[in-house]
């Protein structure tokens, strides 16, 4: 799919996702080597959207797994579709159940959930495992199978291992830690908030229509309130919230007045704001 890491870098930009080195190589690698890769870092910095971004640069299908406390198999991998098994059994009255059974544990009657669909079939995919610290730890397991063999076994289909492997990316905000088995089978990187000079470019991007001056004062007092010990600090996606919000109301500078109004889109608990309004200071900015 890459050719190299700055073919990485290029076609990425290309989508409007603006890559590190250490993520270009890194999602490199994890091409050439066929291997998943696990991303962690804070809510907001980009990493559902790498995997977006793969996808639109490889033309392939993203087959979307949310990760979420009590997520199972059945939603996981597949599940039989018992109100249409009933009804055949029911409509099959005249047949053997050995007949009946061989029916409706057919292709016709199983649902097929993210995992099992992005080994299925030979159209490109790219898997992107969502928020998987968020899922219990049994599901792991799951994913064990998945990740180290690209198959799935279903017990009354037999084994189905994929013709076309998925590119895989597992995304963490680290709300826990995920096992050491699971970790041995992926490429790892760390996405934190980018340097002043990458967010400037990543706001001027995606805010086309806010001029550079404006664009480096959003993104140095963004920096200031990362440096502040806020219950949550903001993030890239908050950064490019605030520049729409300065735009939509056409801010040419950032006063006082102006940073006090909107501080709202940038931080999401009143005790942060009370602190930042205490503790920054503009004309040092």
């Amino acid at each position: 799919m890459f050719t190299s890491v700055d073919d990485v870098s290029a076609r990425l930009a290309a989508t409007g996702y603006l890559a590190s080195p250490a993520v270009a190589t890194t999602v490199f690698l994890a091409d050439r080597l066929g291997k998943p890769l696990l991303v962690e870092g804070p809510a907001g910095v980009g990493k559902t959207e790498l995997a977006k971004a793969v996808a639109e640069v490889a033309q392939a299908r993203l087959v979307r797994l949310q990760c979420y406390e009590g997520v199972d198999e059945s939603r996981a991998l597949y599940e039989w579709n018992h109100a249409k098994q009933l009804l055949r059994i029911s409509a099959g009255r005249d047949e053997t159940w050995d007949e009946t059974r061989t029916d409706i544990f057919g292709e016709e009657f199983l649902l097929t959930r993210p995992l099992l669909t992005a080994i299925r079939g030979d159209d490109p995919k790219v898997l992107l495992i969502d928020e998987t610290d968020k899922a219990d730890v049994e599901v792991e397991g799951l994913l064990l199978e998945v990740l180290s063999d690209f198959q799935v076994t279903v017990p009354e289909l037999g084994t189905i291992t994929a013709t076309r492997r998925p590119f895989v990316v597992l995304t963490s905000n680290a709300s826990r830690e995920l096992s050491e088995a699971l970790r041995r089978r992926c490429l790892f990187l760390h996405i934190g908030f980018p340097d002043e000079e990458l967010e400037r470019r990543i706001v001027r991007l995606k805010v086309p229509g806010l001029d550079e001056a404006l664009a480096r004062s959003v993104v140095r007092v963004v920096g200031a309130l990362r440096a502040m010990d806020l219950r949550k600090v903001p993030s890239v996606a908050e950064t490019i919230d605030w520049a729409r919000t300065l735009l939509a109301l056409g801010a040419d500078t950032l006063d006082e007045s102006v940073v006090r109004s909107t501080l709202g889109v940038l931080l999401k608990h009143q005790d942060d704001v009370l602190k930042a309004t205490a503790k920054l200071d503009l004309d040092a900015l």
